[in-house]
């Protein structure tokens, strides 16, 4: 649905043969996957950086008792956040300096770069 609002706004159409990676540079657009997981990591990190005794510390690391119900498991947020880490080849332990933190997870915003220059 973003590439056809995109592909819209630009008037290309797919008989047109143009890339989606061209119409986003051309609109200075991300994708909206990586927007997504720089969002969750932005989250994580503030997370991690969070005193013990805060509600969000807490509820990242509860553990709910009990059995899962049969079929295959339903994807929970520290599964999806583990994956974000390796996909962007990411410690936990950055987190620590915040800086470095929103250098690393901050490669999905053309628009950021644009808006600070």
């Amino acid at each position: 649905m973003e590439m056809k609002m995109l592909r819209w706004m630009a008037g290309v159409t797919r008989l047109d043969r143009k890339t989606n990676v061209e119409i986003r540079e051309r609109f200075g657009v991300a994708p909206i996957p990586d927007k997504l997981r720089e969002s969750r990591l932005r989250w994580y990190g503030h997370v991690l950086r969070a005193s013990d005794d805060t509600v969000c510390k807490i509820g990242l690391g509860l553990d709910i008792q009990g059995t899962r119900p049969r079929g295959r498991p339903k994807q929970r947020w520290l599964d999806t956040i583990h994956a974000d880490l390796k996909a962007e080849n990411i410690h936990p332990d950055h987190a620590r300096d915040r800086a470095v933190w929103r250098e690393r997870i901050g490669k999905a915003d053309p628009a950021s770069k644009r808006d600070k220059g």
